[in-house]
């Protein structure tokens, strides 16, 4: 009988001191991801004009001109996804471009940001192009 009572004890103290240790990793890994997120929005803020600041806070976008075509947008959106090509104001395409390892969404809308502005032609090289679909191109 008292061998039972000593393994429940130390099993109720093994269930404790787990939940413990996992709560604790838990809330550091939440804490660095704050953090991250912190710094992310600084650095946005800080690459943004106050204009671009608010267009991507009210729309929930950044439209980015193109460097090398006056008639091109790229719009940004201000959480991770497809950034859409804009072309006379219709949309032509989307563009896929991912990190590899997760980073907050502030962060990835100032390397698409800073990657378009400064070499536009390597950032179309290396995103995913998705075309446009429109009704006329299905097969009934």
């Amino acid at each position: 009988m008292n061998v039972e009572v000593l393994v429940y004890a130390l099993l109720v103290i093994f269930v404790v001191l787990s939940i413990v240790v996992l709560g604790r990793l838990a809330l550091d890994n939440y804490l660095k991801w704050l953090e991250a997120n912190r710094r992310a929005n600084e650095l946005l803020h800080s690459v943004l004009t106050s204009e671009q600041y608010r267009q991507l806070t009210r729309n929930g976008y950044l439209d980015i001109p193109s460097p090398r075509d006056s008639g091109c947008v790229y719009r940004v959106p201000r959480a991770q996804g497809l950034v859409g090509v804009i072309e006379q104001g219709r949309r032509k395409m989307s563009l896929c471009l991912q990190s590899l390892e997760w980073v907050p969404d502030a962060d990835m809308v100032v390397m698409h940001k800073l990657m378009i502005e400064a070499d536009e032609e390597t950032y179309l090289q290396t995103a995913n192009k998705i075309p446009r679909i429109s009704a006329g191109d299905c097969d009934d």
